[in-house]
């Protein structure tokens, strides 16, 4: 099943370029003249990606109708701007990558590149199998124990059936083994959603890097429509704290984007959940960590010690979309001690404003070892 763009655009030259470019990448391409007829079309069909220059009548009502759109609320939204028009407007309506004009084949490729990975992600996730396996839900905040049964599982959560109106309280660690597989998974949960006949929706919260390697295995395996994934993305690691971290990349991915890092430094590798939450086009991204255990801390400390320690090593840096974060980001870094994660959460500044902040964090001496590390540079 190829991935399937709306493009909303009359200029001829850029509907050329854009054939071209997402032809080779697979992507097919409905092209719409007007956004009534783009409009018409978000109503009824489903579509990784909504492609809309901005000159275009309507251009921004499209943008905004995707968004609420039930079928494609999570398409990657793509615009085709002048370089002199204001990213933050263009955001702010919905858009996760930008292309400049004029429109050249290869920086074409490059953003599509990014875009495809996160189109993959996304439909992998909404991927569902259905299987009959018995789930135990236990409320992590005490008292309530069930067991249920699944309808259908998918990367991000399960549909399970219920016998009666008891719910333990959010939030839960349930229990399940895939058919097949003799190792127990236990995943952070929540109810999401009550359906008919007795069904409900299980949200999977910071689901662990080992348990969703595990998942995607048995998923590709047992469903004819998850897709290859594309391989992860090397960038350059600039940044370090033990909440997050900045990185240098061309095409980087969306605020919001759910991103896998992989970072190794001499014979240390660790392997990081995180979600972007600054983005600059062209240029790079900043990304907070998501996982808060114990054995991650200890293991990311590891890292920034060989780094610090060992200022002439070049740290080997791979990244990898997971899909679009649909809750508002916390708070956690305006309560914290993190300078990287303060300067996420600050306001809003300039490319060469951040950049500035960033080489006066470096500057700052190295805090004690328990401490957030902060700006120590890779």
């Amino acid at each position: 099943m190829s991935l399937k763009s709306l493009v909303l655009c009359s200029d001829e030259k850029i509907v050329r370029v854009l054939r071209r470019v997402l032809g080779d990448l697979e992507i097919e391409l409905e092209l719409c003249a007007d956004s009534d007829g783009a409009l018409r079309r978000l109503t009824r069909q489903r579509f990784e990606a909504i492609i809309v220059d901005f000159e275009a009548d309507g251009a921004s009502a499209v943008l905004r109708s995707a968004r609420s759109a039930p079928c494609n609320k999570q398409a990657v939204a793509m615009a085709i701007v002048e370089p002199t028009v204001g990213l933050k407007s263009v955001f702010d309506l919905g858009a996760h990558f930008v292309l400049y004009k004029p429109v050249s084949s290869e920086r074409a490729k490059s953003s599509f590149r990014a875009a495809r990975a996160l189109m993959k992600s996304e439909r992998r996730r909404n991927v569902r199998v259905a299987v009959q396996i018995p789930v135990a839900v236990q409320s992590t905040a005490g008292g309530g124990y069930i067991e249920v049964k699944t309808v259908d599982l998918s990367e991000g959560g399960m549909a399970v059936r219920v016998k009666d109106r008891r719910r333990p309280t959010n939030p839960l660690q349930i229990s399940f083994t895939l058919p097949g597989a003799e190792k127990t998974l236990e995943i952070p949960a929540e109810f999401a959603w009550e359906g008919i006949a007795m069904q409900a929706g299980l949200r999977f919260l910071q689901v662990a890097p080992e348990t969703t390697r595990q998942l995607r295995e048995w998923l590709a395996k047992n469903s004819p429509d998850v897709e290859p994934e594309d391989p992860p993305v090397r960038c350059q690691l600039t940044d370090l704290s033990l909440g997050g971290c900045y990185l240098e990349i061309s095409s980087p991915f969306p605020v919001s984007t759910r991103v896998m890092l992989s970072m190794r430094a001499a014979s240390v590798e660790v392997r990081v959940q995180g979600v972007v939450r600054v983005m600059h086009p062209d240029k790079g991204m900043g990304v907070e960590f998501v996982q808060g255990t114990v054995e991650h801390r200890a293991a990311v400390e590891k890292f920034l010690a060989v780094l610090t320690e060992n200022r002439t090593i070049s740290p080997e840096l791979l990244v990898q979309p997971e899909g679009l974060e649909t809750e508002p980001a916390g708070q956690r870094a305006a309560e914290g001690d993190d300078p990287l994660l303060q300067l996420f959460y600050g306001e809003a500044q300039g490319v060469e404003e951040f950049q500035e902040a960033l080489r006066r964090q470096r500057a700052m001496p190295l805090p004690a070892a328990d401490g957030a590390a902060a700006g120590a540079q890779a």
